[in-house]
């Protein structure tokens, strides 16, 4: 067996090659750390949006949940509400949204039983008494929370003109006649963006 290019052993290391290897490995490392101190000074707020597209009892939750939360952590968050999630922030609407029980894989009940009149509004107030009996924040709740919080809950202009709604039928604190491009430009600028 040839051994043209035999391992050195450890006995054979030079120390003083490997001590200047290991401080020009650290050296590299002080380098690397400060260029992404340099690109994260750790001073910029984190920006979300959240564009909420649905109205219903149920998916008025998580746009308010992860809103108010983020806030919470100082982040600047947009909520732009359009179509039917307009109505999360609807004052009176907001009051009486519903859970869809037909076609909810997650329903305890088949899609021809949930379908009867009533259902909805059965598996809303089933829902409701679970939410107080968690101590669980209602919508109501959660709105006043997200815009004391600093979250802009922003009503779609074109929605408002759709629905024939008026900017006096949103909770104080909305912001109203926002349109597409506005909320466009606030994704663009967002570390995270969702559509709920």
């Amino acid at each position: 067996m040839s051994t043209d290019n035999p391992t050195p052993s450890a006995d054979d290391a030079d120390p003083a090659s490997d001590a200047a290897e290991l401080q020009a490995l650290r050296e590299r490392v002080d380098e690397l750390e400060a260029s992404l101190s340099e690109l994260d000074d750790g001073n910029e707020q984190q920006k979300l949006t959240i564009v909420a597209t649905q109205g219903s009892f149920d998916m008025a939750y998580p746009p308010l949940i992860l809103g108010s939360t983020a806030a919470a952590f100082g982040w600047d968050v947009v909520v732009f509400h359009t179509f039917w999630g307009l109505d999360i922030l609807h004052e009176k609407k907001s009051k009486n949204l519903k859970l869809s029980a037909v076609g909810n894989p997650n329903m305890p009940m088949p899609n021809a039983l949930a379908a009867i009149p009533g259902m909805d509004r059965m598996a809303t107030r089933m829902m409701e008494k679970k939410i107080d009996e968690n101590g669980t924040a209602t919508i109501e709740e959660l709105i006043d929370l997200s815009l004391e919080t600093g979250v802009d809950l922003q009503a779609c202009q074109m929605t408002v003109e759709l629905m024939d709604y008026d900017e006096d039928d949103f909770y104080d604190g909305v912001t109203t006649g926002v349109g597409a491009a506005t909320a466009l430009q606030h994704m663009a600028e967002s570390d995270i963006q969702l559509l709920v």
